[in-house]
C-alpha cells in the first residue's frame, strides 16, 4: 500500500513512520505539511491510505475530505476528540487521538486491511442470517453497530434503522465470529468497528448513539485504545 502523511507537526510525521516501520507492505511515498500542498500532489499521484491530521493552518484535514472527489482509506490522527462523528461521516477507516499509541495503531491499520479485503471481493464480507418478521433475513455483519436485548427479542441497530429479531442475545452472540463484537453491558453487544469514543459510563458509536458500561464489562474495554 503506498501511503500519504498530512500533517503539520514534524512530531507526527515522526511518530508514524516509526511506527510504518513495522509494515513491510505499507510505503510512504509523501509526506505534506498542510491539506493544499496534499491536494496538489493527489491531482497527479494515487495513493492507498491517507493519515490525515484536522487542525492545520488553511485548509483543515476535514475540509479536505470535503472537496475530494476519490478518497483513499483515511486514518486521522488528531488531538481533538470532538471531530470523531463527523469524520465517520466522511467514510473515515479509523480515528486515532494524539499522542498515538502503538496498540492503537496497529488496530488501525488492521482495519485497513480488513476494509481492503472486503473491497476486494464482496464475497468475503461476513454476515449473520436473522428472523426478522417472520422471514429468514441476510444482515451484513460491518453494517451493524450494535445489538440489544429487547424483552425476548434482540434490536439490530443498523445507524439510525432498527429490526427486531426473536430470541435471548446469547444465543444470537454465539452466531457472531470472535474478534468483531464485544458485550459492554448484560443487554448490549457492540460491534467494535464501530465505536469512536468512551467515557467512564458509555460509549459512542459512528451514528452518535451512546450505549452504556456494565461495571462487570470495564475491565474488558481497558485497552481499546
Amino acid at each position: 500500500m503506498k501511503a500519504l502523511i498530512v500533517d503539520d507537526e514534524p512530531l507526527a510525521h515522526d511518530v508514524l513512520l516509526h511506527y510504518l516501520k513495522e509494515y513491510d507492505d505499507i510505503r510512504v511515498v509523501k509526506q505534506c505539511n498542510s491539506a493544499t500542498e496534499a491536494l496538489s500532489y493527489l491531482a497527479q499521484h494515487q495513493v492507498d491510505l491517507m493519515f490525515l491530521d484536522i487542525q492545520m493552518p488553511g485548509l483543515s484535514g476535514v475540509d479536505m475530505l470535503r472537496v475530494m472527489a476519490n478518497k483513499p482509506q483515511v486514518i486521522l490522527c488528531t488531538a481533538f476528540q470532538e471531530y470523531a462523528i463527523e469524520g465517520f461521516e466522511l467514510d473515515v477507516t479509523d480515528y486515532l487521538l494524539k499522542p498515538v499509541r502503538a496498540e492503537r495503531f496497529a488496530q488501525a491499520i488492521e482495519k485497513v486491511r480488513q476494509r481492503l479485503s472486503s473491497t476486494t471481493s464482496s464475497n468475503e464480507r461476513q454476515s449473520v442470517v436473522l428472523r426478522v418478521d417472520r422471514e429468514d433475513r441476510k444482515v451484513w455483519l460491518d453494517c451493524i453497530e450494535c445489538f440489544e436485548s429487547y424483552g425476548n427479542f434482540v434490536k439490530v441497530w443498523q445507524d439510525q434503522q432498527c429490526c427486531l429479531t426473536h430470541g435471548p442475545l446469547k444465543t444470537l452472540a454465539e452466531k457472531l465470529p470472535s474478534g468483531d463484537f464485544m458485550q459492554v453491558h448484560k443487554s448490549v453487544l457492540v460491534n467494535k468497528a464501530h465505536i469512536i469514543a468512551k467515557d467512564a459510563t458509555s460509549l459512542t458509536l459512528k451514528s452518535g448513539r451512546k450505549v452504556p458500561i456494565g461495571k462487570s464489562f470495564k475491565a474488558d474495554l481497558a485497552d481499546l485504545w
